[in-house]
């Protein structure tokens, strides 16, 4: 869902994956791997951000925990989820919400202004992820954290599959391994991660991926040391 185009390979993912959540927007079908925002423990008045917020379901539920006080952003690079997403927040006058079409490796915020950034089965689509990684530490105030669902490859998945747009659009050809995943987000910053659940590795596509959720704390006093 949020690749950033900068070559005919991450072109054509942009295409199947855009085709993908464009006929989803108006479907009823689930979207996410995981329940970050049941696991993100909002507070009132917190600002949040949900990277890959398709109908808009977990930005106005957090809309409603972090109250009047509070503000939630939905990145989301669809037309249609986000169209979708905003008939829904002034259908039921929900308006400390806004959502906004972007792609991940450039988000339109502010440095350190979020408290809480969550996620569902997203970055997984991302080539770029350390870039994505790093644009998470960028906005993230000090203290700030983020709640992670997503899925990761047993074994490293074969280029066959990992630059197929098909493979990668239905959320595993762009899948890298657990270690691979633990190191990214370490080298954007983040030093002190918590997985708060994981699942036994299952079949996907024509890999095996398991599902997680994580958190973790910008703290940039420990940045670089």
């Amino acid at each position: 869902m949020f690749i950033f185009a900068a070559n005919i390979g991450e072109m054509n993912n942009i295409n199947e994956i855009q085709i993908r959540y464009t006929k989803l927007a108006k479907t009823n079908c689930c979207l996410s791997c995981g329940g970050a925002v049941d696991k993100s423990e909002p507070k009132m008045g917190d600002i949040c951000v949900d990277l890959g917020s398709g109908r808009g379901t977990d930005v106005l539920r957090l809309a409603e925990k972090v109250g009047n006080k509070g503000f939630v952003y939905g990145i989301d690079i669809t037309e249609e989820m986000i169209n979708s997403a905003k008939s829904t927040a002034e259908k039921l006058g929900i308006e400390n919400v806004d959502f906004i079409k972007s792609n991940l490796l450039n988000i339109p915020l502010k440095d350190n202004s979020i408290d809480l950034i969550i996620s569902n089965c997203v970055l997984n689509h991302v080539e770029d992820k350390q870039k994505v990684w790093q644009e998470i530490y960028r906005i993230l105030k000090n203290g700030g954290r983020f709640t992670i669902s997503d899925i990761y490859s047993i074994h490293p998945v074969p280029e066959e599959y990992s630059n197929d747009p098909v493979a990668v659009s239905e959320c595993w050809g762009g899948s890298i391994t657990r270690s691979e995943y633990l190191n990214v987000i370490k080298i954007a910053g983040f030093r002190d991660l918590e997985i708060l659940e994981e699942s036994t590795p299952y079949d996907k596509g024509s890999i095996q991926v398991a599902s997680w959720t994580i958190t973790g704390t910008k703290d940039e006093y420990t940045c670089c040391m």
